[in-house]
């Protein structure tokens, strides 16, 4: 196969023809933060944390999409690289809920580790927050859409992996959100034992419904707590 020389980093690199500048970086020992991103799952450029700065290109490039050509000169960590990564995440944090102290998934949530490996604290931004009721029809899942960053990672994960078609984008703008069919509650017979869209999920806007959570762990169930029950 074709090998691709670049330099990366002042670094004299090269890989296969095809491979992304995010795949040769972690490669090579080089982090670059991503959020819509998995290696098990088609590469979109979505959420655009991975961007990295390319002599001779006006505009910062997606990472985790670019593949490597020859002569590239790549700075993953540079000063406008940087400030990018940290103005997205502000703008991700400004429409996100306040509620990390009390949420699930605050301690393992990717949107604040990275925003702290940026130390980034308080968005500068104003913006209204999304804000959704908590949907938890589903004996399988829990959903809190206040908390979603549409990083398309559950979409994907559904169709690619779980090789079902439950979830898709819908709207635009503020607007935006990811939806079940015609914007219905998710609570599919084929989401049954199924968590592929949980466990990809990178804030806590996908959860497991308490009484499941607590079998895995071999608790004894709390009735009072589950609806209907």
């Amino acid at each position: 196969m074709k090998k691709v020389n670049i330099t990366l980093n002042g670094r004299r690199l090269s890989g296969p023809e095809g491979m992304t500048i995010l795949e040769l970086a972690q490669e090579n020992g080089i982090d670059i933060p991503t959020l819509c991103y998995r290696p098990e799952l088609t590469p979109i450029g979505a959420c655009r944390i991975c961007v990295v700065e390319v002599a001779g290109v006006p505009t910062l490039v997606g990472a985790c999409h670019t593949p490597i050509s020859e002569g590239m000169v790549i700075h993953t960590h540079s000063p406008k690289v940087r400030a990018a990564r940290r103005a997205i995440v502000e703008l991700l944090l400004a429409s996100h809920p306040d509620s990390c102290l009390i949420c699930d998934q605050a301690n393992i949530c990717e949107l604040r580790q990275i925003a702290a490996d940026l130390e980034v604290g308080l968005s500068r931004f104003r913006s209204r927050k999304r804000y959704y009721p908590i949907e938890d029809v589903s004996p399988d899942i829990v959903r809190d859409l206040s908390k979603c960053i549409l990083c398309r990672r559950c979409v994907r994960a559904c169709r690619e992996i779980a090789g079902q078609d439950v979830l898709s984008v819908a709207h635009r703008g503020f607007g935006a959100k990811i939806v079940v069919d015609t914007d219905q509650p998710l609570n599919k017979d084929v989401c049954r034992d199924c968590d592929v869209c949980i466990s990809i999920c990178p804030t806590g806007a996908l959860r497991r419904p308490k009484r499941i959570t607590e079998e895995k762990k071999g608790k004894p169930l709390v009735i009072s707590e589950e609806k209907g029950e």
